[in-house]
């Protein structure tokens, strides 16, 4: 099979998908109104809601949502052969990955703005809602967790990454300042920006920053303190002075980055050296359920929900907004989850490479090594469009750092909304602090992080992070279907996604949860029996609330 055919085939998927079954959605189930007053405008504040420009806030939202988490899935996944990976990646995200996101956004909007754990409370009751916040909390602390170790990872392997991943917050600040406080408009702070981004990685890619041991022990530890304490003032700074202009500006180098891996692969068009199917690789869990938790977010995302509910809501300026922003956010997301399928099948030379990479689970199990097998592949393909090999690897580097911070600074402010709102609800005060919260967020997911075995080599929190992902996606969804019913809109559209990924996910968790009981590690083996019971309890007040509505009709 040669690359470029699945590349065609996913685009035209994908932009068909738009075309007609966005619309079909935003105009015969969730209706969108662009009179509607949006929480940006109803609550606008200067720091969180704040309505934002649509092209600034889809930028800001695809980077949220996507980080590293649609490379490394799909690197992983293939191990099971190209073909299921990239049927689960197109479908995937076609009918229930944008589907999801955009329900999750549009419920939101309807209810002032309010997350997903507190729309809980509205559609199911008071006691669902603490559950679903507490799913969240656990969620949200293995986000933060493994995205701190896969940065500190890309660090260490590629140091070239450092020095442009640094100057980007400074190039943020003062986008941010110019466009809310200048007025000068968006386009030429964005240009500017891009340019000087790419410059800076250019620079990076002469003068490497290597961290060795510190005060704080090795490099790869030091580095995920550093982080930490980034993500926990990205998540108290107002949205638009940080967070915003360097998603905006993150969001253009993806977009010039995956032009130039997508020209790269036209020029060269190569073939897959992968397998299509390969059922039972030497060492791994089952194809089914662990190639849709490990996949994660390539084809649907807990995680989206919680941004769609959390910080876009807040931004979103026009409700007819949210068919492009949700829908075509995740859809953006699901090419680039192709393009990691197509560099980790294809970016090698020749399928005797290929099965030395992933000879068995083992092999393949470093996260390191998955996103070197993404790095290299696609750095190939840039390279193919006359750019130098090394400079062609830094922006592929620079993307996949720059996409985690997004991921692991978005998550820290949603965790510290969490905190909030368990807070309000345990009349607890001092957790509604924006700092509190903040501090608090970081300092548990640093001990899950540095915690002896939790996080080694980042795969061992992989597979509770993809499972534990895809079960609030299942939830999501859940909340979606009974909102429709209170609505008396169709439900089979999220209600057959809701059942698949319920089913899928409780029977990795089960999994799971095995595997770490009968390897002692009881951290994960809690957080993964928490977790399910939590579910499990969720699941029944949800059935509650159903029987007892349908016995009042």
């Amino acid at each position: 099979m040669n690359a470029l055919i699945l590349a065609i085939m996913s685009l035209g998927g994908f932009l068909l998908a738009y075309k007609f079954y966005a619309t079909f959605l935003s105009e015969k189930i969730f209706a969108l109104n662009p009179g509607a007053r949006t929480p940006a405008h109803e609550f606008e504040d200067g720091v969180d809601h704040v309505p934002t420009l649509k092209s600034i806030l889809f930028g800001h939202h695809f980077a949220s949502i996507a980080g590293a988490a649609p490379i490394v899935g799909p690197a992983i996944g293939v191990i099971w052969g190209w073909l299921p990976a990239f049927l689960w990646v197109v479908f995937g995200t076609i009918f229930l990955g944008a589907v999801h996101d955009f329900g999750a956004l549009v419920v939101s909007l309807r209810h002032q703005g309010k997350s997903i754990g507190e729309l809980t409370e509205n559609i199911i009751g008071t006691r669902a809602r603490n559950l679903f916040l507490l799913i969240m909390f656990f969620l949200l602390l293995v986000v933060i967790a493994v995205f701190a170790l896969v940065i500190a990872l890309m660090f260490n392997w590629y140091p070239q990454t450092v020095f442009p991943v640094a100057c980007e917050m400074i190039i943020a600040v003062v986008v941010g300042y110019m466009v809310y406080r200048m007025k000068t408009g968006i386009l030429i702070p964005t240009i500017i920006a891009v340019i000087v981004m790419y410059a800076t990685i250019y620079i990076g890619t002469l003068y490497p920053i290597e961290l060795g041991d510190t005060f704080l022990g090795s490099g790869l530890t030091t580095w995920i303190y550093i982080i930490l304490l980034y993500s926990f003032i990205a998540a108290v700074l107002p949205v638009w002075l940080l967070l915003q202009p360097r998603d905006h500006i993150n969001a253009h180098e993806l977009f010039i980055g995956m032009a130039l891996m997508y020209l790269g692969l036209l020029i060269i068009r190569p073939d897959v050296v992968a397998p299509a199917v390969q059922l039972h690789p030497e060492g791994a869990p089952p194809i089914y359920p662990f190639l849709f938790v490990t996949i994660a977010c390539g084809a649907i995302s807990g995680f989206h929900s919680l941004v769609s509910s959390g910080t876009t809501v807040k931004q979103l300026d026009n409700e007819a907004h949210a068919k492009m922003i949700g829908y075509g956010g995740m859809l953006a997301e699901g090419t680039l989850s192709t393009m990691a399928i197509i560099a980790c099948t294809a970016g090698f030379a020749t399928a005797t490479l290929w099965n030395e990479h992933y000879a068995n689970w083992g092999a393949a199990a470093g996260l390191g090594t998955k996103l070197s097998a993404f790095v290299d592949g696609a750095g190939n393909f840039v390279a193919a469009c006359g750019i130098p090999l090394e400079f062609a690897i830094a922006i592929v580097g620079v993307v996949v750092v720059s996409f985690a911070l997004t991921t692991i600074d978005t998550a820290t402010r949603l965790q510290r909304y969490v905190i909030g709102e368990i807070g309000s609800n345990y009349n607890i005060t001092i957790l509604r602090n924006r700092y509190v919260g903040g501090a608090i967020a970081i300092l548990t997911a640093l001990v899950l992080a540095l915690a002896k075995d939790a996080g080694k080599g980042g795969m061992i929190l992989w597979p509770v992070f993809g499972t534990t992902n895809q079960l609030l996606a299942a939830l999501a969804l859940l909340m979606i279907t009974m909102y429709l019913m209170q609505t008396k809109k169709p439900v089979i559209y999220t209600l057959i996604p809701m059942i698949f990924m319920m089913i899928t996910a409780m029977a990795a968790m089960v999994l799971n949860i095995q595997t770490y009981y009968n390897a002692g590690n009881w951290m994960l083996t809690g957080i993964g029996i928490a977790i399910f019971v939590l579910a499990l309890w969720l699941l029944f007040e949800a059935w509650d609330a159903y029987r007892k509505r349908d016995v009042h009709r």
